[in-house]
C-alpha cells in the first residue's frame, strides 16, 4: 500500500471539498424530474452497500424526529417483505456496479415498488444502464468535488442527493439557511483541520491518541448514523479496526463485556461524542458510561461538539472524523485510498 504524494493530494482535496459537495448536489434539485405518484409513499428503503449507504444513515439519524415516513437501509441481495407499491426503493451505488444493489432491483420491481437510482455519473455504470433500460427516475451526479473518487469521501454527495430527492417528494424539508450556515462553518473548521503542522489541530491530536488501539466509537440519537460512517472510514482509510456502540442501548449489555479479556486495558480505547443536544437522560448515560469504562482501566477520549443544531453537529462529526482517519492513516503509514482486501474480495466473487 504505497503512500504517494498523489494519494495524499487527492485525499486532502476530497476532505476539503465536503461543503462544496453539499452545495453542488443541491443544485440538482431544480433539474430533478420525479413522477407525481412517487409522492404516494409510506416508507423509503435505500438499497446500498458500504460507502453508498453512509449518507442515508446520517440523513435518517439527523431527521429522525421530523420524518413523515421511515428510512430503512437494505444492505442485502434480497428485499424485506414489507416492500410494496407504496415503497420508494432507492438504488444507491456510487460506482454503479454494486452487485447486491443491482440484484435487489428485480425483487423490488416484482413488488411494484417505486424505484429510483442515485449514482455517480461515469462510464460503464451498470446502474445507470439499468435505469435507462427500465425508464427509472435517477439522480446521477458528477463527482467534481471528490477527486479521490472514493465513496466514503463523498458522503456530502450521497447524503444530500437523498435529501434532495426526499425534499422534492415532501418526506423532509431542507432548511436552506441552516444548511448554508453549516457549510460556512465547515469551510472555517476545515481550514484549521487541514493545517497538519498546527499544534492545536484537533483531528491530528485525536489520531495520535488512537494509534495502535482497537477503537470503540460511542454516540447516540441523531449521531447514530455518523458513528456508523466513521467506523467505516477508520477501517478503510486508516486500516485500523473500529466498532461502535449506541447510547442508550449499550448500557444494557456492552459494559459487562469490558471485564474480559484482561488485555482490554492495553488494546481498547473508547471515543465518545458529547452533545448538549442529546436528551438529558442520554447525556447522563454518557457521563456514567465513561465512569464504567474508567473503572475497567480502559482509556477513553471525548469531544464536545460545538455546532448550534443537529445538522451542524452531524456535519462537524463527519468532517472531523474524516480528517482524523486521514491523520491516523499517515501515522499508520498506509495509503488511505487503497482498499486491497475489498478489491481482492470483489475480484474473487467474479
Amino acid at each position: 500500500m504505497t503512500l504517494t504524494k498523489e494519494n495524499l493530494d487527492l485525499t486532502i482535496a476530497s476532505l476539503n471539498a465536503l461543503p462544496d459537495q453539499i452545495a453542488d448536489i443541491l443544485s440538482y434539485g431544480d433539474k430533478l424530474d420525479l413522477p407525481e405518484d412517487y409522492k404516494n409513499i409510506d416508507k423509503v428503503v435505500v438499497s446500498g452497500m458500504g460507502g453508498s449507504n453512509l449518507g442515508a444513515r446520517i440523513l435518517s439519524s439527523i431527521m429522525s424526529s421530523e420524518l413523515v415516513c421511515p428510512i430503512i437501509i437494505n444492505s442485502d441481495y434480497t428485499v424485506p417483505g414489507f416492500v410494496n407499491e407504496k415503497t420508494l426503493f432507492v438504488l444507491s451505488s456510487y460506482s454503479g456496479s454494486t452487485e447486491e444493489t443491482l440484484i435487489s432491483y428485480q425483487a423490488a420491481k416484482a413488488k411494484n415498488a417505486k424505484c429510483l437510482v442515485i449514482t455517480a455519473d461515469g462510464e460503464n455504470n451498470k446502474l445507470m444502464a439499468l435505469a435507462q433500460e427500465n425508464n427509472l427516475p435517477s439522480l446521477a451526479f458528477k463527482v467534481t468535488y471528490n477527486p479521490s473518487n472514493q465513496p466514503r469521501l463523498a458522503v456530502g454527495y450521497s447524503a444530500f442527493a437523498l435529501a434532495t430527492v426526499l425534499d422534492k417528494l415532501g418526506v423532509i424539508k431542507i432548511n436552506q439557511a441552516d444548511l448554508k450556515a453549516a457549510c460556512d462553518k465547515l469551510r472555517l473548521w476545515g481550514g484549521k483541520l487541514a493545517q497538519a503542522d498546527a499544534f492545536d489541530n484537533e483531528a491530528k491530536n485525536i489520531a495520535r491518541g488512537l494509534m495502535g488501539k482497537q477503537i470503540v466509537l460511542v454516540g447516540g440519537e441523531f449521531l447514530a448514523g455518523n458513528i456508523h460512517a466513521l467506523r467505516n472510514q477508520i477501517n478503510e482509510n486508516a486500516k485500523q479496526f473500529a466498532s461502535y456502540l449506541i447510547l442508550p442501548d449499550l448500557n444494557h449489555h456492552a459494559m459487562e463485556g469490558l471485564v474480559k479479556p484482561d488485555n482490554n486495558k492495553e488494546n481498547v480505547i473508547f471515543f465518545f461524542f458529547d452533545s448538549v443536544l442529546y436528551s438529558d437522560r442520554v447525556q447522563l448515560r454518557s457521563k456514567l458510561t465513561k465512569q464504567v469504562v474508567a473503572q475497567n482501566n480502559i482509556s477513553f477520549v471525548d469531544i464536545s461538539l460545538t455546532g448550534v443544531n443537529k445538522l451542524e453537529q452531524s456535519l462537524e462529526v463527519l468532517q472531523l472524523g474524516a480528517w482524523m482517519t486521514f491523520y491516523l492513516a499517515l501515522l499508520n503509514e498506509v495509503n488511505p485510498l487503497e482498499i486491497p482486501f475489498v478489491d481482492w474480495f470483489k475480484n474473487e466473487l467474479k
